[in-house]
């Protein structure tokens, strides 16, 4: 898993909107293939940056059950059954919870930094 960043996060809600978005657009003709692969590569590297240097939110989990788990090219997959997650505002619990893990350092680094307008100096 040598690449430049993970893409798990195309997994997620807004990942599933921007795949089918770009999917539309490369279709219909307005974006092309290249583009739209570049898009997401983009998108890649910004969601690792956008977690990694802006969320400053911890939750922690306090009861549940783990009913599986896994470890394949140093990506952890754990589902968990009943948990209570809490951070500093919200307590709440959830019947079914997947927590994909993976390891940072397998990561090599961007050939360009990955900034935002607000990591800028």
């Amino acid at each position: 898993m040598a690449t430049e960043a993970f893409e798990m996060y195309r997994q997620s809600e807004i990942g599933y909107a921007l795949t089918e978005t770009l999917d539309e657009m490369v279709s219909s003709g307005v974006l092309s293939p290249d583009l739209a692969i570049t898009v997401l590569l983009q998108f890649d590297k910004s969601m690792g940056h956008a977690l990694d240097k802006h969320v400053k939110s911890r939750a922690f989990f306090k009861r549940g059950n783990l009913c599986t788990y896994r470890n394949c090219d140093d990506v952890w997959t754990l589902i968990l059954r009943d948990v209570t997650f809490k951070n500093e505002d919200i307590e709440t619990v959830l019947h079914k919870v997947k927590i994909v893990a993976c390891d940072s350092a397998v990561l090599k680094k961007p050939l360009k930094p990955i900034t935002c307008h607000q990591c800028q100096p």
